[in-house]
């Protein structure tokens, strides 16, 4: 495997790092404050859409699941089919993906997702209300969520 570093710039939100091999995305890192310029890769282009709210689909994306236990791969597939504008709470992952009473382990899965916005865990949220979001934080998700027209 011989990993390539992409960088993308979204207006508004930063730059973020895609790893890839060939096309199979390895890694995702969501876009921070600071410029670290734009390489141009497609996929990159459709992050920039994605983030400046255009309904952009990812399910085409191949990615590196291999590292995934049966149940991970399970709730990540599941995931991918929450459709834009939807969420789900992590117990309703969990039972989607056939592990009903899973919902730390789905919670624990999306806290690790290592593709954000393409594995899409921005849009779990707890039974209580919109949940965390990681380092990036509570405010991170709600802007991704308003990107989609979901208010929490």
């Amino acid at each position: 495997m011989r990993a390539r570093r992409v960088v993308y710039q979204a207006d508004g939100w930063g730059s973020g790092e895609l790893w890839l091999d060939g096309e199979r995305l390895l890694w995702h890192e969501l876009p921070r404050a600071g410029a670290d310029g734009d390489d141009g890769h497609p996929l990159g282009g459709r992050l920039r859409a994605f983030f400046a709210g255009e309904p952009v689909s990812f399910q085409d994306i191949e990615l590196d699941f291999e590292w995934c236990t049966p149940f991970q791969l399970a709730v990540a597939e599941t995931l991918r089919g929450v459709p834009r504008g939807e969420v789900v709470t992590y117990g309703e992952l969990a039972a989607l993906a056939g592990y009903p009473g899973a919902q730390r382990a789905a919670g624990t899965f999306c806290a690790h997702n290592r593709f954000p916005v393409v594995v899409p865990c921005h849009r779990v949220v707890s039974a209580a209300g919109i949940g965390s979001y990681g380092s990036q934080g509570v405010e991170y998700k709600r802007r991704l969520l308003a990107l989609e027209d979901v208010a929490l």
